[in-house]
């Protein structure tokens, strides 16, 4: 496939269509119906989310993934220009997420299958370049709910690795929950994965322990040694962990509508930021302005690649 000269950030995994909807205080009693003041039908998935973010912060990037062949398709295709049209298309629904707010902010989410439990290792691999040109980096996002491509992820990150690339994974909440087996399958690849992107309760499950410093020091120690463990925590910043020491960046307060893809965005930020030449300590300080409300647009690229320059 063509070859880009300068280092782009790979985004692979679940892009699927998010209806959002809000504010449920309370689940309605089975066989009633509610109405909500709030809803959005926008692409979206973790992969998505962090695509779109990378988009309006004009950040070099490609899309990876997969699509089905209902009436969806073209247009979550056409949300992502450049590199939708060589996803590799199945027979199937299009993956659809059902995101309800509430009055505390949280959320609750209801999924189908859909595309995204097809995409295989070979979609993957077939969407990159055979060598990898310095400091490109491969996102893995969705890990367990793309389930087609969960076995193989000991294998794919090391023929990611072997082909040049910088690794990070974001795996999300397993909707399986955590469970010895789950952890064992994780811990299989962590020692070909660069970057963990995690929230706090991700890593405390993935873990296995109730500190959060020594939770994430632990999944540290496991990685490949050339990146770390990052926890992000919401209002209270976002820290990156290795096996010896912590870093914190911390977040100015702001209003939000909804915190749907914050995640997702921060993971954008912290690595464009490395994308960039930023050291990490930088670049996690870097993203932790952006998870804050889809209403409020991320900094450019410039303020990026100048950290003298104030967000």
């Amino acid at each position: 496939m063509h070859k880009l000269t300068a280092p782009v950030l790979y985004i692979a995994g679940n892009y699927n269509i998010d209806l959002i909807m809000g504010t449920l205080a309370q689940w309605p009693l089975p066989g009633t119906e509610v109405m909500l003041e709030h809803s959005a039908l926008r692409p979206g998935g973790s992969a998505g989310n962090c695509a779109l973010a990378l988009a309006a912060m004009q950040i070099p990037h490609r899309t990876i993934g997969c699509q089905g062949d209902d009436a969806f398709t073209a247009w979550l295709a056409a949300q992502f220009p450049g590199s939708a049209e060589r996803w590799p298309q199945y027979s199937c629904e299009t993956s659809l997420t059902v995101a309800v707010t509430h009055p505390d902010k949280e959320r609750s989410f209801l999924s189908n299958y859909g595309h995204i439990t097809r995409l295989s290792a070979e979609d993957v691999l077939a969407q990159l370049p055979e060598r990898a040109t310095a400091g490109d980096i491969v996102l893995l996002c969705g890990t367990f709910l793309c389930t087609a491509l969960l076995p193989d992820y000991p294998g794919l990150l090391r023929t990611l690795r072997q082909r040049g690339f910088q690794v990070a994974v974001d795996t999300g909440w397993p909707p399986q929950s955590w469970d010895p087996a789950l952890r064992e399958a994780v811990n299989q690849w962590l020692a070909d994965c660069d970057w963990l992107l995690l929230n706090e309760v991700e890593t405390l499950g993935l873990a296995a322990m109730s500190d959060l410093p020594q939770a994430a020091r632990s999944l540290a120690s496991r990685l490949s040694g050339r990146g770390g463990c990052i926890v992000k925590c919401g209002a209270d910043g976002a820290w990156w962990w290795t096996a010896e020491r912590g870093d914190r960046a911390a977040v100015k307060p702001v209003e939000v509508i909804d915190t749907i893809g914050a995640g997702d965005s921060f993971n954008a930020g912290f690595l464009a930021g490395l994308l960039s030449g930023q050291p990490a300590a930088q670049a996690l300080r870097w993203a932790t302005p952006l998870p804050r409300t889809p209403l409020v647009p991320p900094p450019p690229l410039s303020r990026l690649a100048n950290p003298a320059t104030p967000y």
